[in-house]
């Protein structure tokens, strides 16, 4: 049940990001779906082993690296997943960060 719950928060956190964001497109509601559990799986499986791999050039940088990775595996979800688009990497850097905004807020209010 925490899994659905979850999920649920994210696909609307990924829909208020397509309204905000021009150039962050989703088809539909099953394409936020899917959207948000390829996300998911990525950044549980993936972005770790990039990170740990990036980590001397993220201290050096600050952990803007580190920012980058995230938003350059947001972009390549984006290329996985049928109808996700995001229109260039500099849309995908402004949604990377309203992505997590809206998403800290969502999951802030679920808590209570």
């Amino acid at each position: 049940m925490k899994f659905i719950f979850r999920l649920a928060i994210n696909v609307l956190t990924l829909l208020i990001v397509a309204y905000l964001v021009p150039g962050f497109q989703l088809a539909s509601l099953w394409a936020a779906v899917v959207a948000a559990i390829v996300i998911g799986i990525v950044n549980t499986f993936f972005r770790p082993i990039l990170q740990l791999i990036a980590l001397p050039i993220s201290i050096l940088t600050f952990g803007i690296f580190a920012f980058l990775i995230n938003v350059f595996l947001l972009y390549a979800t984006s290329k996985i997943v049928p109808g996700f688009e995001i229109a260039n990497f500099w849309t995908a850097i402004i949604a990377s960060i309203v992505l997590s905004v809206v998403s800290w807020f969502m999951h802030m209010l679920a808590s209570d």
